[in-house]
């Protein structure tokens, strides 16, 4: 039986690690963790309350990087309209979501075309 996740990984391309972490912990505001030594490989480990997101360097030779068009984390924030408000400032694509019934929703892409849902409890 499952009982909880214990991460989310978002993956994202080689060599963009600096814009990856200037999304998620700068504008959405994860914190970075450090990985355990015998975890080498690239990208970084980030965490927000309960939520453990990780990030994966896509690292496939030969073939370009394509986010997937449907695929996509959920997460709930307290801080819905100022996301969305500060999303535009900063150039990230955003789309206001319907329901479901008693939340705020919509989506925010991340420099590399990944979608991020959020939504916040009315």
């Amino acid at each position: 039986m499952i009982s909880s996740f214990d991460h989310v990984q978002v993956s994202i391309e080689p060599g963009r690690l600096d814009e990856a972490l200037a999304f998620y912990v700068d504008f959405l505001g994860f914190a970075r963790v450090p990985k355990p030594a015998d975890m080498r490989q690239s990208g970084a480990w980030l965490t927000s309350g309960t939520v453990n997101l990780h990030l994966g360097e896509d690292i496939n030779p030969g073939v370009a990087f394509t986010p997937s068009p449907h695929a996509h984390p959920a997460m709930r924030v307290d801080n819905f309209d100022a996301l969305f408000a500060q999303a535009g400032t900063k150039g990230f694509k955003a789309r206001i979501d319907k329901g479901p019934a008693g939340f705020k929703r919509g989506s925010i892409w991340d420099p590399f075309g990944n979608r991020i849902e959020l939504m916040q409890k009315l």
